[in-house]
C-alpha cells in the first residue's frame, strides 16, 4: 500500500570552479553553497556545473546525503556533473543512469547537434522508505548556444522519461538555458507529437503564490536577468510551494551566479 509523500526538491546551478571568478571563485563559495542546502532542507537536489572536486566538497559538507552522477566528458570523473544528491536515511536507491544530449545518447563525450558544450542528463530512481512511493528524479543542463540542441534535448528527455518511468511520478530539474516562451519549454509543458508525456512548471502549478525573484541567473549581481532554471513535475505530483532563493551574505556575496529553485511537492497516492 502506498501513501502520499511530501518532498522538498531543489535545482541548484553552483557555477563551475573557475579561478578567474576572483572572490566569487568556488573556494570562497563552497561553504555558502552547502549552507543553502543545510538551511532550506531539500530532500533531493539536482546540481548543475559541478566538477568532481565541487561534488566532493559538497559531499563532505553534506554527510546526510548520498549522490549519483558522472562527468560529462568521459562518463566517469572528467567534466561537469549533473549530480543528484538525496537524503540517504529517507530514500532507498533503486537505479540510476546518465545519457548524453546528442544523437548518440549512450556514447560519452559527444556534442549534440549545434551545441557548444557536451551536455548530459542524469536520473535516479528512488523509493521513499516512509511511504513506499517510488519516483524518478531527472537533472539536466541544456546548452547555452545551440538552439537546435536545446530543442532536441527536450525531445530526447521526453522520450527517455516516457520509456523509463512509465506511470511512476517524474520530477525534472535543471538549467534549461531558455525562457518560458521558447520551444524547449513549450515542448516539455505541452507535449510533443507521439510522446504522451506532459510536464508542468512547478512555479505555475504551485498552490501558493511564488516566493522570491522572477529570474534565476544574476551573474553574481543579485539582480536576476531571466528565469532559465526550472523544476517540472508530471501529473501525479501536486505542488504546494515554489521559490527562487535570493539568499546572500554580508558584502553581497552569493553562493552562485544562479539562484537556487525550490519546490515543496506531494507524490499522490498510488493504486
Amino acid at each position: 500500500m502506498h501513501f502520499s509523500s511530501f518532498l522538498r526538491v531543489m535545482s541548484f546551478n553552483i557555477r563551475v570552479n573557475v579561478s578567474g571568478d576572483g572572490l566569487n571563485a568556488w573556494p570562497y563559495r563552497k561553504d555558502l553553497a552547502a549552507s543553502m542546502v543545510h538551511l532550506h532542507q531539500p530532500d533531493v537536489v539536482g546540481l548543475q556545473e559541478a566538477l568532481s572536486d565541487q561534488v566532493d566538497d559538497l559531499a563532505a559538507r553534506l554527510p546526510d546525503f548520498a549522490w549519483v552522477g558522472v562527468g560529462r566528458d568521459d562518463g566517469a570523473c572528467q567534466g561537469e556533473f549533473a549530480a543528484i544528491f538525496y537524503r540517504r536515511a529517507r530514500f532507498a536507491f533503486l537505479d540510476q543512469g546518465t545519457f548524453w544530449l546528442s544523437k548518440t545518447p549512450d556514447v560519452p563525450g559527444r556534442l549534440g547537434w549545434d551545441a557548444a558544450c557536451v551536455r548530459i542528463a542524469t536520473w535516479a530512481k528512488l523509493r521513499d522508505t516512509a511511504s513506499d512511493a517510488e519516483f524518478f528524479f531527472y537533472n539536466t543542463h541544456f546548452d547555452h548556444v545551440g538552439v537546435v540542441a536545446r530543442r532536441e534535448s527536450a525531445r530526447l528527455l521526453l522520450k527517455d522519461m516516457h520509456a523509463r518511468a512509465g506511470a511512476l511520478p517524474v520530477i525534472l530539474v535543471g538549467d534549461f538555458n531558455c525562457a518560458s516562451d521558447a520551444t524547449p519549454y513549450r515542448w516539455l509543458t505541452g507535449g510533443l507529437g507521439k510522446i504522451p508525456l506532459r510536464l508542468y512548471d512547478a512555479q505555475t502549478r504551485s498552490a501558493r503564490p511564488h516566493h522570491g525573484p522572477t529570474g534565476t541567473f544574476h551573474a553574481f549581481t543579485g539582480i536576476p536577468r531571466e528565469r532559465i532554471d526550472y523544476i517540472f513535475v508530471t501529473e501525479g505530483i501536486d505542488v504546494l510551494r515554489h521559490a527562487i532563493l535570493a539568499d546572500y551574505w554580508d558584502g553581497g556575496r552569493y553562493p552562485s551566479d544562479h539562484m537556487p529553485v525550490v519546490a515543496d511537492v506531494i507524490l499522490k497516492d498510488l493504486p
